[in-house]
């Protein structure tokens, strides 16, 4: 029986990374850090929860975690088949995102960027699956039912999130969190590469 081709796919990347309690540990301290600086933050997609401003890049416990992250990052423009020698990757901008309970994160995407990444630096039971959207219109308009989702149907898909977790979707996607529903901290650090040209 043959199989249907999928033409233009969105695909989502989920990494469990190896030996992360170290770096989580160093992650946690830096983020709580900026919180006690900054109890504030800014407000964007997040309903309750706290939200950094963008970390500074040149420091160098934010350097530490890109270079921990770097060979996921590898892996999908590996994936995608992107020409590297002529285009310059670059980590635009990274920021933390802290959901206590009741906290949750609105329907949004980000512009601007080519690749968006989540990864879990805190993320207890319960604590708010990451949930995507069809980014097609048409299916918006006129869907039939369907008996279970799948690959094929669904217009929704989430990942429930884990410690040392990475996520990363294309950044045109709609994403949303769900409400933390556990009494602990659900702790994410989130970034969005651009690729240009040189």
């Amino acid at each position: 029986m043959n199989k249907p081709n999928l033409f233009f796919p969105s695909p989502v990347w989920t990494f469990q990374i190896n030996n992360y309690k170290m770096i989580n540990e160093e992650m946690y301290k830096f983020i709580k850090n900026s919180q006690m600086k900054d109890q504030v933050g800014i407000n964007k997609s997040n309903i309750k929860g706290w939200h950094s401003k963008d970390f500074d890049l040149q420091e160098d416990t934010p350097k530490n975690f890109i270079n921990f992250i770097l060979p996921s990052i590898e892996k999908v423009i590996l994936d995608m088949n992107w020409e590297k020698q002529k285009q310059k990757i670059n980590i635009n901008n990274m920021w933390a995102i802290i959901n206590t309970g009741g906290a949750a994160n609105l329907r949004h995407q980000h512009g601007n960027s080519t690749i968006s990444g989540a990864y879990y630096v805190r993320a207890p039971k319960n604590c708010g699956d990451i949930v995507f959207y069809d980014p097609r219109p048409a299916p918006v308009y006129s869907y039939p039912n369907a008996i279970n989702p799948n690959l094929l149907n669904a217009q929704i898909n989430g990942i429930s999130p884990n410690e040392g977790g990475l996520v990363m979707f294309p950044s045109y996607l709609d994403h949303s969190v769900n409400e933390n529903l556990s009494k602990e901290e659900r702790i994410v650090i989130s970034f969005n590469i651009t690729i240009n040209t040189r």
